[in-house]
């Protein structure tokens, strides 16, 4: 996981996503790059649009929370504070899977 967030901290800073930065960027952060990970992420993202694959993670959750079922689920009985912050929880988790996956 720490790869791929270096590879948007670099694009965040208008830094290419190259295999030199990403092994900067983690040897900052404490982390001893694997060679072979950072290969394979450089070649992974290389055509992906990381502007668009954002956008689309950040209206994600609103399109789940649309398709959610009208049915009461079991945590719909907790007091609404616990239920926001467990929907906070899962829009982030969200965000972060589709980031993974655009």
């Amino acid at each position: 996981m720490e790869y791929v967030y270096a590879a948007l901290l670099l694009h965040k800073a208008g830094k290419q996503i190259t295999e030199e930065n990403l092994k900067k960027v983690l040897q900052a952060a404490g982390v001893t790059p694997d060679e072979v990970r950072i290969k394979s992420l450089v070649a992974a993202i290389s055509e992906v649009n990381i502007d668009e694959v954002l956008k689309s993670a950040t209206a994600m959750p609103v399109a789940v929370t649309a398709a959610a079922p009208t049915a009461p689920t079991p945590t719909e009985t907790k007091p609404a504070e616990e239920k926001k912050k467990e929907e906070k929880k899962e829009e982030e988790a969200l965000a972060g899977l589709s980031a993974l996956f655009g």
